[in-house]
């Protein structure tokens, strides 16, 4: 038992070391990147939407943006490389380099890294979609996603859930942004001037991504309460209800800002993060 033991954590040991790489680790940066650039489509997006301006402000509608370029086709596959590798990386965290970590502290570099993994790779399959022509509206698939949860058993407590987690991601973005907790993930520039901007871009937009997923996962509330899937429409459509309130284009530029913010300091953290 003990031999077959050793013999995993050895074969483990070398999976490890193997993907510890600096192929992996820049096409990961690349991801960063990718998503970096994401969040700033997403921002200008919410701020023409504030000035009346068509478009969709989630990552289908920052997607769209760039495939719309000559370059579009080898760009979007670009990106799926880009993501994929991020996605693998976050999937080596959760699992690989997290086995050395105490039992609590791995439980929950299992569940943050194992969920980012998913993200990217669902946003990797995205580009992928673009790339070969299969275009949607993401608000359509979220009111299709809620529909088929309201229509199955216990999918009422589920949707609920859903929605409650999306909130729940969006507090702890908020008070990640406001206690400055990515400063663990780029300390760079620590007590230099430029580190004091790049803090600020970090606080804001920390802060505007996640006020605008608690509004998402309000949407996800609403819907279950409700027991009608079309008010679940995603961040796009809950960005846009913003516009029907006295303040609400107010709101759209500071939550547009705060994700170009966003981006801006995730393409630091691109290049000068720690991995």
């Amino acid at each position: 038992m003990a031999d077959g033991e050793s013999s995993i954590s050895e074969a483990a040991d070398a999976v490890e070391e193997a993907s510890d790489t600096k192929a992996l680790d820049i096409v990961a940066r690349s991801g960063f990147a990718v998503m970096a650039l994401l969040h700033i489509i997403v921002g200008a997006i919410a701020i023409a939407l504030a000035f009346g301006q068509p478009g969709q402000a989630e990552a289908t509608g920052a997607i769209e943006q760039l495939a719309a370029n000559p370059w579009g086709p080898a760009v979007l596959w670009a990106c799926v490389i880009a993501c994929t590798g991020l996605a693998l990386w976050q999937l080596s965290e959760a699992t690989l380099r997290a086995r050395h970590r105490p039992g609590t502290k791995r439980l929950g570099k299992l569940i943050s890294s194992g969920c980012l993994a998913i993200a990217y790779g669902s946003v990797g399959l995205s580009f992928a979609g673009f790339a070969i022509g299969m275009r949607g509206d993401s608000g359509d698939t979220t009111r299709d996603f809620s529909t088929a949860l309201l229509n199955a058993p216990l999918g009422l407590p589920v949707l609920v859930a859903v929605g409650l987690t999306t909130m729940g991601v969006g507090v702890y973005f908020v008070v990640k942004g406001l206690r400055r907790g990515f400063k663990k993930e780029l300390f760079r520039f620590e007590g230099t001037r430029r580190g004091h901007l790049i803090d600020s871009l970090g606080v804001a937009g920390h802060v505007a991504k996640g006020v605008a997923l608690n509004l998402a996962g309000l949407l996800f509330v609403i819907a279950a309460g409700k027991q009608s899937p079309e008010e679940s429409t995603g961040l796009d459509g809950s960005l846009k209800a913003l516009r029907d309130h006295p303040f609400g284009p107010y709101l759209l530029v500071a939550i547009g800002a705060g994700f170009i913010c966003y981006g801006m300091f995730a393409l630091v953290r691109a290049r000068f993060g720690r991995m």
